[in-house]
């Protein structure tokens, strides 16, 4: 069987301060994505489901879902500024998710808690991948799903700034996202074969792994 070569491994550390407020800032020009996405989530979820995100950031997926239906939602992040920040904003939106602070590897949650678990752009960060794998199938229910979306690691630049163009960013941070995916988050990200390799390390009993010009998702049934 051949080894794939992996990114380097990297520190799991999360975004903090300004730099963690500039990212809210910046995926909040995005709103209509986590709406659709939470839409598509919900359509797929029976009422009163337990739902957990996996490094919700600011929490506007896990927000858009608790307004769509009766969800027992938590959200785990690694950051302190991200899981206050987040929990402020459902507050203020009148919804309840129970955002907790704790590493994706090591997380502080019991087994076969989850009917459901969503993992968006924040894979590629995690500094123990396969570990975060092994995690999100223990506290998945037997029978339950995870969902990883993200960047792959193989897409050209090309299609990365076409990806960007279409996010309808504001100019300045149209710019400096497409040079944090050309400098950082393409270097870090995942291409299909390595998450087969990684997978190949977990429990999951069915793994279906979906792919397009800009990322992948990866569906896990546990």
């Amino acid at each position: 069987m051949t080894t794939l070569a992996m990114p380097k491994p990297r520190r799991d550390a999360g975004m903090e301060g300004m730099v963690a407020k500039w990212y809210a800032s910046n995926t909040a020009e995005m709103m209509k994505e986590y709406v659709d996405l939470a839409r598509r989530i919900a359509g797929e979820l029976p009422r009163g489901s337990s739902v957990l995100e996996v490094a919700p950031g600011p929490g506007y997926f896990s927000i858009e879902l608790a307004r769509l239906g009766d969800y027992s939602i938590t959200g785990l992040d690694i950051s302190h500024t991200f899981v206050k920040m987040a929990a402020n904003k459902a507050a203020k939106a009148g919804v309840t998710i129970d955002f907790k602070q704790g590493s994706a590897s090591k997380m502080p949650l019991r087994n076969s808690s989850f009917d459901f678990l969503l993992c968006r752009a924040a894979f590629k960060n995690f500094a123990n991948p396969v570990e975060a794998l092994k995690e999100m199938c223990r506290v998945l229910k037997p029978g339950g799903r995870g969902l990883i979306i993200d960047l792959k690691g193989n897409a050209s630049k090309e299609e990365l700034g076409r990806a960007v163009d279409g996010m309808g960013l504001s100019t300045f941070n149209r710019v400096l996202t497409k040079l944090a995916f050309k400098t950082m988050l393409l270097k870090r990200a995942y291409t299909k074969q390595q998450f087969e390799q990684m997978l190949r390390q977990t429990e999951f009993a069915k793994i279906e792994i979906a792919e397009n010009d800009l990322g992948l998702e990866i569906s896990m049934t546990k």
